[in-house]
């Protein structure tokens, strides 16, 4: 009998598997690598030696006026290291500068305090200015351009109103962007509810290059790299995380070569080969990645892939904070997946609904895949609601699968969905 276990909220599930029916697991390199260095001279050394361009202290000379863009509750950016380092690489360069701290919520819900004091520490949240970007509030928005798709982009004005534009975040491997960090810190991080939902319409979410990894012709990337080039992004600051959370590499400076270099970097510790099982058992990273369900199809995508054609798939996501935005918990639950798909397919790019790609995703997986979630969190009526089988343990989860694929039915895991990417 092997024991896995599953990343889940802030600590982990244990998944019991009989070797002879265990085909599989699947981890990325980065869980593994060990630097020798501290997280805090990783970020120095990367911001020493910017990729493209100059030192961030010598591009903040003579600006009087500073917006740094960071991530909000949703992401594991661990930006008590380096928000810190960041604000005073700025200020060595720009003693006096006014520098406004935009936390990119995209269309999720506003971050609290308590969360803000936990992500930044308690000397960032009292002495430093921030404000929690809201994508409904038109009076804060600016139009600047028509992106390639068609849709407008419209965005924070801080991102305009300043005279160097930052952004900070960490790289992943992106479901449908391809990858995360860069240039989606401004769209969907701080651009309006429209410009947001355009970029996820039902047409780009169903694009085949809209896929974790691809880049090139991937119609909701080029839009995000276009917007962020449209408002003059100077300085990107991105990290590289092992499973603990733990900063293992850093890249700092031009919008496209350094998060290019973090990417490549990315890809070469995500990718795994490929392998196929009746049964593909995965977690959401834990927490604040597995807190609701809105966020979980990125680990599914990745168990669709070695899922074949009518494998089970197991999803471990806690759930702690219920399923996610309104309007998806309104999707979600609103019919069978028949119906759910043909209700979004019929919406114009111009009318998409917030949220309706986390649906569309989930109503495109469940038309060839049975999801078992495992939350001892989220309500099981409501699971089921949602058309989705219920358990509250990894180990029921593969009992009920067993049920469905047979008693010798084969299984994957991979413990940590959204940091790999399954390759043929």
């Amino acid at each position: 009998m092997k024991t896995i276990q599953i990343p889940y909220y802030t600590s982990s599930l244990d998944l019991h598997v009989e070797e002879e029916h265990l085909k599989a697991v699947l981890y990325p390199k980065m869980h593994e690598i060990k630097t020798g260095k501290s997280e805090q001279d990783i970020v120095r050394e990367a911001l020493a030696n910017p990729v493209g361009t100059q030192r961030l202290s010598q591009l903040a000379q003579g600006k009087k006026s500073v917006t740094l863009v960071t991530s909000d509750h949703t992401r594991a950016v661990p930006s008590k290291i380096t928000l810190p380092i960041l604000l005073e690489e700025i200020r060595q360069g720009s003693p006096e500068a006014e520098i406004t701290i935009l936390v990119a919520t995209g269309l999720h819900r506003a971050t609290t305090e308590e969360e803000q004091r936990k992500m930044f520490g308690d000397a960032i949240v009292d002495h430093e200015h921030i404000v929690i970007h809201d994508a409904f509030k038109d009076e804060d928005m600016r139009r600047i351009c028509t992106l390639p798709s068609g849709a407008e982009f419209v965005v924070n004005h801080l991102a305009i109103d300043c005279d160097l534009l930052v952004t900070e975040g960490f790289i992943e491997p992106h479901f449908f962007a391809g990858f995360s960090g860069g240039r989606k810190s401004i769209l969907p991080g701080i651009c309006s509810k429209e410009t947001v939902n355009e970029n996820h319409s039902f047409k780009a979410i169903a694009h085949p290059n809209a896929a974790a990894g691809i880049t090139d012709g991937n119609p909701i990337h080029e839009d995000m790299l276009y917007a962020a080039r449209k408002v003059n992004v100077q300085f990107i600051f991105n990290v590289a995380l092992d499973g603990d959370k733990k900063i293992i590499a850093a890249f700092a400076g031009d919008l496209v070569e350094a998060h290019k270099k973090g990417c490549e970097f990315i890809q070469s510790l995500s990718q795994v080969p490929k392998v196929t099982g009746d049964i593909v058992v995965t977690g959401n990273g834990g927490f604040p990645l597995d807190q609701n369900l809105y966020q979980s199809p990125k680990a599914i995508a990745t168990a669709e892939v070695c899922a074949g054609e009518d494998g089970v798939i197991i999803m471990c996501a806690s759930c702690i904070d219920g399923l996610g935005g309104t309007h998806f918990e309104q999707l979600i639950l609103s019919g069978t997946i028949d119906e759910i798909t043909a209700k979004l397919s019929k919406i114009p790019p111009k009318e998409t609904i917030p949220e309706q790609w986390c649906a569309q995703i989930f109503a495109r997986i469940l038309k060839k895949h049975r999801i078992i979630l495992v939350t001892t969190y989220l309500d099981h009526d409501i699971v089921r609601k949602a058309n989705l089988i219920p358990a509250s343990s990894p180990d029921e989860a593969l009992e009920i699968a067993r049920g469905l694929k047979g008693k010798a039915a084969s299984v994957v895991v991979i413990p940590d969905g959204v940091a790999v990417m399954a390759v043929s």
